[in-house]
């Protein structure tokens, strides 16, 4: 992650915009907050940020307005917030050229691997020409100090081979291979066991456990392999 990368957050709940900005920031963005659609516009045509989290229904003039207005005139990536689950309103802030989008109560951690994502992406066409650091093939699988091999069943970080058991690869190898979406227990447990979840099975639990220990993804904060609550998993690749 590149420093001083600035976001600005176009949020009206004033709490959930400090709490949101504070959390950013402890991953060294440079985050400025404005209140109302009105501001927006003038913030971002003149501070053009790296990214602009725009939140749906704001007063003045909504996200929708605003990403509208100063589409044609800003570059950088727009991720919406959006509180309702209307796949209409999703639909039309994509249209309108929104880049993402998180449904509100916003998870900071599965918020921040969005940005992670909308940024590298940003970054692999400005610079096309970069060295990829997610190479993927249907054996192999590198995400920039993490290497797996599913004939081998062997896994490295940093080129120091990780002592995973054959079920905590298996899981690992899961989650990469559907990196950056959310995987429920049920569906991790029936693609490693072919059983059914019950509610109160928690191996995968203690195998995702298991394996932050192994990658060194911190435990009370972890990054790489996030939970998602009430959802289940996500593989973040730009962590490793």
């Amino acid at each position: 992650m590149l420093n001083n990368q600035s976001i600005l957050l176009v949020e009206d709940d004033e709490k959930l915009a400090s709490l949101l900005q504070d959390y950013l920031s402890n991953f060294n963005f440079d985050v400025y907050v404005v209140n109302s659609g009105l501001s927006a516009v003038e913030k971002i045509l003149h501070t053009s940020p790296t990214l602009v989290i725009l939140d749906l229904m704001l007063p003045g003039i909504d996200g929708l307005a605003v990403c509208r207005e100063v589409r044609s005139q800003y570059s950088g990536q727009i991720l919406m917030l959006t509180a309702s689950g209307d796949d209409m309103d999703q639909v039309a802030a994509l249209e309108i050229g929104a880049d993402d989008f998180v449904q509100k109560p916003i998870q900071p951690r599965v918020l921040l691997a969005r940005i992670k994502n909308l940024l590298r992406r940003s970054q692999s066409i400005e610079n096309p020409k970069q060295i990829e650091t997610t190479q993927s093939t249907s054996k192999e699988k590198v995400f920039g100090a993490l290497w797996l091999n599913n004939s081998l069943q062997r896994c490295k970080l940093a080129d120091e081979l990780v002592p995973l058991t054959p079920s905590e690869f298996s899981l690992l190898w899961q989650l990469a291979q559907h990196a950056e979406q959310v995987l429920s227990r049920e569906e991790l447990l029936k693609s490693l066991r072919s059983v059914e979840y019950d509610g109160l099975d928690r191996s995968i639990d203690n195998k995702i456990a298991q394996i932050r220990k192994k990658l060194k993804d911190d435990a009370n904060r972890p990054q790489g392999l996030i939970t998602v609550r009430g959802k289940g998993y996500m593989f973040v690749p730009d962590f490793w």
